[in-house]
């Protein structure tokens, strides 16, 4: 039996494509499959996946046209014949036990999701991301598809997928299927690396970043047309102040041209308010007094254009010191 499939989407990852699979091959749980999918990468990946076929038979090596990293995953999906579902990064890597240690939880008290910390490691250091949770996992779940384990049969029961065409895919992949999540298990060791290629946030900032909206935008109909909202709207409205007033604001500020800066601005902005016009108000925004959210419940339409223009020339500075 396929206890875990492992999802790896490929494209342009050349120089970080073996290390991602030798921490595969060698997991300690060895009833795995490892699903490949090549995004019509024009590199060498290919010739990496063949050569790491041939030694391992786990290894399912499949190659796509490209269209993203959504599409991408939904693809290898499809193939996809383990009890439990793991989404990895192809220029990522993994600690040895991590599947081991993630099935053992998710077996061990019945889980249908399982996630574990992770390490962003950066060029010159290793930063820890622990997990958070203050109220609910549903409010402070880290919005990332791939330090998680997912039940199989509920992706199949849900039928949810990755949003094609959009970046930052992960919130509306994870916030569609956490209503039907009934037991979340937590492994409290970092076991995924998450590599970071440059700390700027003006070299991660582009013009995409305005798709976080989008995504946002599809979660709040989901709910609404599968009869969550109600339940759930103060959750919805909490996760989508931090979303557009927290990281996604810090790359908005980050856009050179300012025309676009100022009209993702109000977007994000207007998007809030005409959803949420007491989002102030918000019970787990109001229980919390960070220094996050202290800024959030002082922001008015003045604060949040006054601190675009200081974020736009002191982002890296802010950031940094804050993170320090």
């Amino acid at each position: 039996m396929v206890k875990v499939s492992v999802i790896v989407p490929v494209y342009n990852v050349y120089p970080y494509l073996e290390r991602c699979l030798d921490s595969l091959v060698n997991q300690t749980l060895k009833e795995i499959e490892i699903i490949v999918v090549n995004d019509g990468s024009p590199d060498q990946s290919q010739e990496i996946i063949d050569r790491y076929a041939k030694r391992d038979e786990r290894i399912i090596p499949l190659k796509k046209k490209n269209g993203g990293l959504s599409d991408a995953r939904n693809y290898g999906l499809k193939y996809a014949k383990g009890e439990y579902i793991s989404f990895i990064d192809s220029d990522d890597y993994v600690d040895v036990t991590i599947l081991k240690k993630m099935y053992a939880k998710a077996k061990s008290e019945k889980c249908d999701l399982v996630e574990c910390d992770c390490y962003w490691e950066y060029p010159d250091r290793k930063v820890l991301d622990k997990s958070h949770i203050v109220d609910s996992y549903f409010v402070d779940i880290r919005v990332m598809a791939w330090n998680k384990l997912y039940r199989h049969s509920l992706l199949k029961k849900t039928g949810v997928l990755f949003p094609l065409g959009l970046q930052y895919e992960d919130i509306s992949f994870c916030y569609q299927l956490l209503p039907y999540v009934k037991k979340i298990g937590y492994v409290d060791e970092a076991l995924y690396y998450y590599i970071q290629r440059d700390t700027s946030i003006a070299n991660t900032s582009n013009t995409r970043v305005r798709e976080v909206y989008d995504n946002i935008k599809l979660v709040l109909d989901y709910y609404k047309k599968q009869g969550f909202y109600e339940k759930y709207e103060k959750e919805l409205e909490y996760v989508t102040t931090k979303l557009i007033l927290g990281r996604n604001f810090y790359r908005i500020c980050a856009l050179k041209d300012r025309k676009i800066r100022k009209a993702y601005l109000n977007e994000g902005y207007q998007l809030l308010e005409s959803n949420f016009p007491n989002w102030k108000k918000n019970k787990y925004l109001q229980s919390r007094n960070d220094l996050h959210h202290r800024y959030y419940k002082h922001l008015n339409p003045f604060m949040y254009k006054l601190s675009s223009i200081v974020f736009h020339h002191m982002g890296d500075k802010i950031l940094k010191k804050v993170r320090g």
